[in-house]
């Protein structure tokens, strides 16, 4: 039998164990015994086989198959990578109001392609896919239901979206403008972790129902930028301007930067996300590391971040590019225990008398090795090139993987070189 490391104090298996089990995390806060933060197959041989069509990972396996065996499926004895990506994909999916009656329409779409794609699928394929899509779809309900209720009865929560008015907007560098939001309605902002991002909801403009009365919808994501103190809600957005002329422009937020003025009103969600700044040991240093855009969920860490020992680093190609600069400043005044570094690619001669940055030149092990120390807390957020050369720093570093964290605006992707 294959010995179990589960990571987990005080648990125990229930009895009698399904084989194999298929385990997530105690992180989810559902009791384990009640099958419902668990992935489980009741037919071992149909649980396995599942695990390999789909490519997932096998974690916390308990089963009477060898360790020869489990390899053979690609089992891994791991758990953390899978709780953290339920959470991160069920607060995208809360972000954008997926609903249990959703579920069934993808799994059927995905074994139609599948069997389509094999031409046919084998029926042990197709009913591997079912169940383990079948499993998952429950897990991710049931994660997703915690959320909305969590949204519903926090101070100043809703359901959905809630209309908030643009009562200010500032230009806050070449390419990004911030939105000041607050409630057309009476009733507070519900409050947010730093970190988190809001749904923006905007009407296509040129598309139209059947009753060709009214406007089809779009959303987006945006970082809040602010304070977790005020009373209202502010996201600084970049424009996305296509390189290449065969390359649309991006459509929200060009609609927010073209169209949306002070006084007007758009549909707001309520706060998503769990790249957010954890409690830490009140010695324990903290880097916050960004890029371009990426500086928005760090600003928001750092007028969060309390008495901890704390670097905000920022990069940008030059002052014109670098947004937000001036708060940073501020906030590195008010609090004593932050330090502030900014490294300019492509520092202009003005930047450079007046001296602007800090330091010049791209991110690199060599630059890295400067801010880091063994028990650092990393927090980091840009363009992908740059957050790819971060992480390689970060592993030939030797950094614990456990104290990096890191958001990705776009789909989750592969960050290791």
């Amino acid at each position: 039998n294959v010995p179990i490391m589960l990571g987990m104090e005080n648990y125990q298996l229930p009895k009698p164990a399904p084989e194999p089990y298929f385990l997530l995390a105690d992180k989810l806060d559902i009791d384990p015994v009640t099958y419902e933060t668990t992935f489980i197959f009741e037919d071992s041989k149909t649980g396995l086989q599942a695990a390999a069509a789909t490519g997932m990972r096998v974690v916390g396996v308990t089963t009477a198959y060898d360790e020869k065996t489990l390899e053979e499926f690609g089992a891994e004895f791991t758990i953390k990578n899978l709780a953290e990506a339920v959470s991160r994909i069920s607060n995208k999916h809360v972000s954008l109001t997926v609903q249990p009656e959703h579920y069934p329409i993808v799994g059927e779409n995905l074994l139609a392609a599948l069997n389509d794609l094999l031409n046919p699928a084998p029926p042990e394929v197709l009913q591997a896919w079912g169940a383990a899509y079948g499993y998952l779809a429950d897990l991710m309900i049931g994660a997703e239901a915690k959320l909305y209720e969590e949204q519903k009865k926090s101070e100043g929560g809703w359901y959905g979206f809630r209309k908030m008015e643009v009562f200010r907007r500032e230009k806050e560098g070449q390419w990004i403008t911030s939105f000041y939001l607050r409630p057309v309605d009476p009733c507070p902002v519900i409050p947010f972790r730093a970190g988190q991002y809001l749904t923006v909801r905007v009407p296509t403009l040129f598309l139209v129902d059947k009753k060709g009365d009214e406007a089809q919808t779009t959303m987006r994501n945006y970082s809040l930028s602010g304070s977790q103190d005020w009373d209202h809600y502010r996201i600084s957005v970049k424009r996305e301007i296509p390189h290449h002329a065969d390359i649309p422009e991006g459509y929200v937020s060009s609609y927010l930067h073209t169209r949306i003025q002070v006084g007007d009103v758009l549909e707001i969600g309520p706060p998503c996300g769990d790249f957010v700044l954890q409690e830490h040991d009140e010695e324990t240093p903290i880097l916050l590391l960004s890029g371009g855009v990426g500086i928005t969920p760090l600003l928001s860490m750092l007028h969060a971040v309390g008495p901890n020992p704390t670097t905000f680093l920022h990069a940008a190609i030059n002052s014109e590019f670098h947004a937000l600069e001036g708060e940073v400043r501020e906030l590195a005044e008010q609090k004593p225990n932050v330090d502030v570094h900014f490294r300019y690619s492509a520092p202009t001669i003005d930047d450079l008398r007046e001296k602007n940055c800090d330091s010049q030149g791209l991110i690199s092990t060599e630059f890295l090795s400067d801010f880091i120390t063994p028990n650092i807390e990393i927090y980091f957020c840009g363009p992908k090139p740059m957050m790819m050369s971060i992480m390689k720093a970060l592993r030939e570093l030797n950094h614990p993987a456990e104290k990096i964290h890191f958001e990705f605006f776009g789909p989750q992707e592969e960050l290791e070189p």
